[in-house]
């Protein structure tokens, strides 16, 4: 690609050559997500991958795309690039891990206005990290300069995740039933979803908001809204191994009203205690300084349970030990109930 360089696209607001720079900057972050399932070089025109279909009689491919949203206006603001690709697989990854898929690649794209090298690699060195939580690959990308459709220092990422499961060992709602345990799984903050609500709720439109020290949370507001969202393929591939997982819901957009009813059956509900689970500070600050009533923060948030799993009541404390031998912090926070329709009631 040396003598690839176009003087005239340049005026235009494209940089070919930044692109290429871009590519040599985050060769290392990509490669360090490598495993045997990978083929071909990197920067070809498709990512190749052979998977180790071993002991899975029927594969069942299963697949989810995502972005991560406004929060990436927060990185922007901050000039804080290296986790919001983190938060990229996540919203990918935790979406497949739901059917029981366990995730095998990767693929991103980020647009922007100006394609600066370092900022392109450090957001793909946090796709990159992301991508190894997940125990996937990063086998491709694409960067793309928007002159004239978005400000020079602007950008947003997208991304693309591929898993695969034993059709006779996919989960889904058909065994839940009433009596059943719900679990939770602790979140690590606000994750990525109701930035929208958050920037009006604090008046984000500058940096200054994001900078401002706060006691309950023992860190800036910036800081903490910035922390990852949880990656929880590799502890609930440890559970489903271990205990059999009846359904899985992904706390993200739409909180717990909107995502754990997709886990249950018709005629049934979940009663859901919120003192059985820790809600972290961050949404305590949320909810006080944007007056938000209680019904919106969990139809909004995760409120600190990123994630949830239907267990057999007999199973629920094995669930809980498994899960927090796996690294993350569980609970058991309620139960599945019968219902005229699958809903959420909060005691």
């Amino acid at each position: 690609m040396k003598n690839s360089h176009s003087e005239s696209y340049k005026s235009a607001g494209v940089d070919v050559v930044a692109g290429y720079e871009s590519v040599e900057l985050m060769k290392g972050a990509v490669k360090r997500t490598y495993n045997k399932g990978v083929l071909g070089e990197f920067g070809g025109f498709g990512g190749m991958f052979q998977p180790d279909l071993t002991g899975i009689s029927e594969p069942v491919f299963v697949s989810g795309t995502d972005g991560v949203g406004t929060k990436i206006k927060l990185a922007m603001l901050l000039d804080k690039h290296d986790t919001i690709g983190i938060d990229a697989v996540a919203m990918c990854a935790n979406d497949i891990i739901c059917s029981g898929a366990k995730p095998l690649y990767f693929l991103d794209y980020i647009a922007c206005g100006k394609n600066i090298p370092e900022r392109i690699a450090s957001i793909v060195s946090g796709v990159a990290e992301g991508c190894i939580r997940a125990g996937c690959a990063l086998i491709g990308g694409e960067t793309a300069e928007h002159p004239g459709l978005m400000g020079e220092d602007e950008y947003d990422i997208a991304g693309f995740c591929t898993g695969v499961v034993d059709k006779s060992k996919i989960i889904d709602r058909k065994k839940v039933k009433s009596g059943d345990v719900i679990i939770g799984l602790a979140s690590s903050g606000v994750h990525s979803n109701g930035f929208s609500l958050i920037r009006k709720v604090f008046g984000i439109v500058e940096r200054k908001p994001l900078e401002e020290f706060i006691p309950s949370l023992g860190k800036t507001l910036g800081e903490e809204l910035l922390t990852p969202t949880e990656i929880y393929v590799k502890p609930l591939l440890t559970l489903i191994s271990e205990v059999e997982v009846k359904g899985i819901a992904n706390i993200s957009g739409g909180g717990f009203y909107e995502n754990i009813p997709r886990c249950l059956p018709d005629g049934t509900c979940a009663k859901i205690n919120k003192s059985s689970f820790e809600i972290p500070p961050i949404f305590k600050h949320i909810q006080e300084k944007g007056n938000i009533p209680e019904r919106d923060m969990f139809n909004t948030f995760n409120m600190g349970i990123g994630m949830v799993c239907v267990v057999s009541a007999k199973d629920a404390d094995s669930a809980v030990a498994v899960l927090e031998k796996a690294g993350v912090k569980a609970f058991c926070i309620g139960t599945v109930e019968e219902g005229e329709e699958a809903g959420v009631v909060l005691i």
